[in-house]
């Protein structure tokens, strides 16, 4: 057993997992053949999915440079995946150096991958822990060695919450974590919907994943910002907040709600 609790023969990789679908979708090379042919599928019937996700990327980049212009400077990155360059990290710290950010997966496997392609400075922590259990990660010594929650915190649930099914309790998941930050906090948080097409086909892709696909609509997503006040221009796809560049063709249809938010109290 690892010290996170894992033993090895309890790493599946018989199965497509969302992070290494999405390494494939965003042209990586940690993942698996099963997961590359999830991700075929999905591109057969939701053929924006690789605008798609990279849209969200730039999303994730364009509101780190935001949050970290305007003077946070620690990062809980919930959900993180296997390292896309640039990370999280280094946007942040491109922005303003002495930026922490501590990452969160429940995959061994990310763990591993971003234990051997991360700098381990006192800057940026790996944790294993899993979204469904948000006080273990609030409470987890090595996210308290980079994080102090006396200070404002930008959490990030980018591309995870619609792995959660309306039985593992979303918004309270997010209202746990919410409770545990102080007023000037951020929370930056995308999700995928079916709102602009049908995609229930590329929801069966993930019926055999590690985790199923869970569309929710705009009105769905915007409640998991419950005690937050999103920030302009609120709740949108994800390439119609704050662009800095003309949004790819085909942007209407990206499947991707972002936004922004602030905890003001």
């Amino acid at each position: 057993m690892s010290q996170d609790g894992f033993r090895a023969e309890e790493i599946d990789t018989s199965r497509p997992h969302p992070a290494r679908i999405y390494d494939y979708l965003l042209g990586g090379k940690d993942h698996y053949e099963v997961d590359q042919q999830a991700g075929d599928r999905l591109a057969s019937v939701a053929p924006e999915v690789f605008i798609g996700v990279r849209a969200n990327r730039d999303f994730l980049r364009r509101a780190v440079q935001h949050i970290v212009g305007g003077g946070v400077r620690q990062i809980l990155d919930i959900g993180t995946g296997l390292p896309t360059s640039p990370n999280v990290h280094e946007i942040a710290q491109s922005v303003a150096p002495d930026v922490r950010v501590a990452y969160v997966d429940n995959d061994p496997i990310v763990k591993a991958h971003a234990d051997a392609l991360l700098s381990r400075t006192g800057e940026t922590s790996i944790v294993l822990a899993d979204l469904r259990d948000p006080r273990s990660i609030v409470d987890h010594p090595d996210v308290r060695k980079v994080i102090d929650f006396d200070e404002p915190v930008a959490v990030l649930l980018v591309a995870i919450f619609h792995f959660l099914t309306d039985a593992e309790e979303p918004a309270q998941v997010v209202a746990t974590l919410r409770d545990a930050l102080p007023a000037g906090s951020f929370l930056v948080l995308s999700h995928a919907t079916g709102d602009f097409a049908d995609r229930s086909e590329a929801q069966a892709v993930y019926r055999n994943a590690t985790a199923t696909m869970n569309l929710r609509s705009r009105a769905e997503v915007e409640r998991l910002f419950d005690g937050f006040e999103l920030i302009d221009p609120g709740l949108v796809q994800v390439p119609y907040w704050r662009p800095d560049a003309e949004p790819p063709a085909g942007s209407d249809v990206i499947g991707f709600y972002g936004g922004v938010a602030r905890k003001t109290g």
